[in-house]
Formats: structure tokens, sequence, C-alpha cells
């Protein structure tokens, strides 16, 4: 079992930045594909940027060049730099862990387990 915690949310202003981190406990993290994902009021949680076990990242095109994600397999923690932020980036955001080895890491319902969220809020 994985437990996942997400930290580093906030209010910032628009073109801030933020770093939100995910520090996982009781699995083998560096084999697992760390993603990100974000929900909205009223909307469905969409793929935000993920990073497998052998290092492949992706993102969404709505983040493409303002966000990156990374990971230290030494410290057990993902991360998630978010520069640039816009007012629609306002979003509960979730850390989830993936543990089989597949390249497809954008769909939600393959990630075993999820973090709690950390409310991110970006003000125009």
């Amino acid at each position: 079992q994985v437990q996942l915690v997400e930290s580093g949310g906030g209010l910032v202003q628009a073109g801030g930045s933020l770093r939100l981190s995910c520090a996982a406990s009781g699995g083998t993290f560096s084999s697992y594909t760390m993603g990100w994902f974000r929900q909205a009021p009223g909307k469905e949680r969409e793929f935000v940027a993920a990073m497998t076990w052998i290092g492949g990242i992706t993102y969404a095109n709505s983040v493409k060049g303002r966000f990156t994600i990374s990971r230290d397999n030494a410290k057990n923690t993902a991360f998630l730099q978010m520069d640039s932020l816009k007012p629609e980036d306002t979003a509960v955001y979730f850390c989830a862990a993936l543990g089989q080895h597949t390249l497809v890491a954008h769909v939600a319902d393959d990630y075993d387990y999820w973090g709690q969220g950390t409310q991110v809020t970006v003000s125009s």
C-alpha cells in the first residue's frame, strides 16, 4: 500500500509560481509512474503531467511550457513546478502513483494510489 501526501498549494496572483510536492511512503517509489491531476469545481478530474518510472514525461497541452514535473527517487518525492500561473489553473491538485509499467500515463482510472489533494488558487 502506497500513501501519498501533497503539499505546497496556496493562493497566488496570476503570473506567479508554486511548487507542489508529493511525498510517498509504503512502496518502491522508483518503480512507479507519478502523475499529477487537477479538478476544478464542477469539472471532471483532468490530467496535468506524468513522469514514468524510466523518466519519460508527458504534459497536458494546457500546461506545456509552464509546468515542470520532476521526481527525487532518493527522497520518495515527486514535484510539480508551476510557473506563469493563470486563473484557469485554479483547482485541487492530486498526485497519483501508477504501478503498472506502461507508457500511457494520462488516464486517471489507471492509477492505483492517490493523495488527498492540495488547493491551488490563482487570482486575477
